[in-house]
């Protein structure tokens, strides 16, 4: 990861307050966009510019309007790759969605969710090595993700409460949507048959879901089970983390609202 100095900061800073746009500075000093983008968000942050961060609305506390399809999505990405933490430097906390480089559309689907649940508050990108973490803060983080708590995932009771799964049941594709671009993928298997006193090789699309969390697991197949998807549990190398569709019928309905990464 490259470090940059104060100077070339400051330097960005003064640019960004003079109206330069950041593109512009990212590109005349050699700086990624989301860096740029990020420096910004932390200096609007200290001097109390960034909006909402006065009286920032929230659907828990204030009844404020949710976009319901987006936050089923992002929800989905939070139980994969999201991960809520409290810096001193800062007096909200942030959520981060680390995702990977090799899937562009998806970093862009995710940020346009994120703003879409939380229209009051600025998003910036953080590129990492392989990746690039998506976040965005707020004190309201909890109230969206009450599944934050101390420790990882897979060792803590994760369950939706009521609200969130009225938002799961209206919105399924994109749970599940958000769930595979984080923790699954789609790829192609093979096996071979004998036909005819022939070996022949035949090849067929599969949807894989990998989560260490039972119940993570369990909200993504109680899911497919409300869709009518047909999946299968497997274990590989001795590890029974994996949840499998592979059905024909079951694979064209993933394709039609899930496709493949991008």
């Amino acid at each position: 990861m490259t470090i940059h100095s104060t100077e070339v900061r400051q330097k960005a800073l003064t640019l960004l307050r003079n109206g330069t746009k950041g593109a512009d500075v990212a590109r005349r000093l050699n700086v990624p966009r989301g860096t740029i983008s990020y420096w910004l968000h932390i200096d609007r942050s200290k001097h109390g510019e960034c909006p909402g961060a006065h009286n920032p609305s929230c659907y828990r506390c204030d009844g404020t309007a949710l976009d319901e399809p987006a936050y089923a999505y992002l929800l989905g990405l939070y139980l994969g790759d999201g991960h809520i933490s409290q810096c001193s430097a800062h007096r909200a906390p942030s959520l981060m969605i680390t995702l990977d480089d090799a899937w562009p559309g998806i970093q862009d689907e995710a940020e346009a969710a994120l703003r879409k649940v939380f229209p009051d508050n600025a998003t910036c990108r953080v590129r990492r090595t392989g990746c690039h973490n998506i976040k965005l803060y707020s004190k309201h983080l909890v109230c969206y993700f009450p599944q934050h708590g101390p420790g990882r995932k897979h060792e803590r009771r994760i369950a939706l409460e009521s609200w969130q799964q009225k938002i799961v049941d209206a919105h399924p594709w994109q749970f599940v949507r958000g769930l595979i671009h984080s923790d699954g993928c789609r790829l192609t298997n093979w096996t071979t048959r004998i036909v005819s006193g022939e070996r022949k090789r035949y090849e067929y699309p599969r949807y894989w879901f990998t989560n260490v969390s039972d119940d993570i697991r369990r909200l993504y197949t109680d899911t497919l089970d409300a869709l009518g998807i047909t999946w299968t549990h497997c274990t590989r190398a001795g590890k029974p983390y994996n949840i499998s569709v592979a059905r024909r019928a079951s694979v064209d309905l993933m394709d039609a609202h899930v496709g493949p990464k991008y």
